[in-house]
């Protein structure tokens, strides 16, 4: 059967099961090749935020999955994503694209919590745009940690996208098939 991501294709794709269990294998090598560029300390985080991105951070995150589940009570974060994405679309599997969607989505609902939190509740409790400038200082001093961060992110993207049979989505790849020649 031809791995695709057109709903009309039938195609083979890994359970959750096994998305999670190539997760739980695959983080410590990533983990190590990445502490040899990075150093161990930003190689562990690669391998958390590869645990992180394949066990939570899902691109199956757009229907009932066990990464959904996972969430518990604030699974319904993710339902106006599940409304918005059509599943194994490029915008929720796509590589790159996708971990940037969910990734902002959660940052969104990060940023609105903690304003309300921050001016409401906590006042004492530093705004956003009060720490902004701690964040980007934190950023130009510790660039290897976030990008450690984001490699151990979109690379469980990939092993998700390998596993399921095609790591291009549909919108990508067919154009190109199309002018192949037999």
């Amino acid at each position: 059967m031809e791995a695709g991501w057109s709903s009309s294709t039938p195609i083979d794709v890994a359970s959750g099961q096994d998305h999670d269990r190539a997760t739980l294998a695959w983080c410590l090598p990533v983990g190590l090749l990445t502490s040899c560029w990075l150093g161990w300390i930003n190689g562990a985080l690669t391998a958390l935020a590869f645990l992180v991105g394949g066990l939570w951070l899902s691109p199956d995150l757009d229907v009932r999955s066990t990464a959904l589940r996972r969430w518990g009570v604030l699974g319904g974060i993710w339902w106006p994503y599940r409304r918005l994405l059509q599943h194994r679309s490029l915008l929720s599997h796509g590589p790159l694209i996708g971990m940037t969607l969910r990734l902002a989505w959660l940052s969104a609902l990060m940023l609105l919590s903690w304003t309300a939190t921050a001016s409401l509740l906590f006042p004492a409790i530093p705004t956003p745009s009060q720490a902004w400038p701690d964040l980007l200082t934190t950023l130009r001093e510790h660039p290897r940690t976030w990008i450690g961060v984001l490699v151990g992110l979109e690379s469980s993207v990939w092993l998700h996208l390998i596993l399921d049979g095609d790591p291009l989505p549909a919108e990508w790849s067919k154009p190109w098939r199309r002018h192949r020649r037999r």
